[in-house]
């Protein structure tokens, strides 16, 4: 496994079934930010206390939608390895509704976690992600709990840190800069509009992209 390998083979198919993840993505971020522009809307963000919660409720919530669609992810892309696209988005959300508990529950815990680490002068935010990257794939493909889910991820992952590290820095990155382009587009909506719709359609652009296996 190499890094331009990986980044390469994940970009072809972003490309050839766009439409195909971005409308998963869509699904499942409308789902979670929804939940977040309420959360906003209640707590409000008027002294550096709420702030710093806010902050750490839309990385756990983050992660939750983004567990939630490396899990949907491994069934779409299973469908379109033959090159074709033979599942519905709906098809694709009812395979992974089993999981979805678990994915729910592992994205809140390593939310919170990787939240702390991002705070904590970035890096540690940066291994956690690392180490944590497949999580989600191990829950769908293996059936695996949540305390096993992440030792798991640790042992898939190890022997290959360095090169799944690069991709997580990358990743993050380009996350980071396009979404930031994109919510700034709906920047003239109220916050909770623009929760709801500006960073829904962000990060169902851009994540699909870093979700690929």
């Amino acid at each position: 496994m190499t890094f331009s390998g990986v980044l390469g083979a994940t970009w072809d198919m972003y490309v050839r079934f766009f439409l195909k993840f971005f409308l998963l993505a869509l699904v499942v971020f409308a789902a979670v930010n929804a939940v977040f522009a309420v959360l906003v809307e209640a707590l409000g963000t008027e002294t550096d206390g709420r702030r710093l919660l806010v902050f750490a409720i839309g990385a756990a919530i983050s992660l939750v939608g983004t567990f939630w669609l490396q899990g949907a992810m491994v069934f779409a892309v299973e469908d379109v390895r033959d090159g074709t696209s033979d599942s519905s988005t709906m098809d694709i959300l009812r395979k992974v509704s089993p999981h979805l508990g678990t994915l729910v529950l592992a994205g809140i815990l390593a939310g919170f976690a990787i939240g702390v680490g991002f705070m904590l002068l970035v890096i540690p935010g940066l291994f956690l992600l690392t180490i944590w990257s497949v999580i989600a794939p191990s829950i769908v493909v293996e059936g695996k709990r949540v305390p096993e889910a992440f030792s798991r991820s640790l042992q898939l992952v190890r022997g290959f840190g360095w090169t799944v590290f690069a991709i997580v820095v990358v990743t993050t990155l380009l996350t980071m800069v396009a979404g930031g382009v994109l919510r700034a587009v709906f920047g003239f909506l109220p916050r909770f509009a623009e929760i709801l719709i500006g960073s829904t359609i962000a990060s169902a652009v851009v994540a699909p992209s870093t979700r690929s296996p």
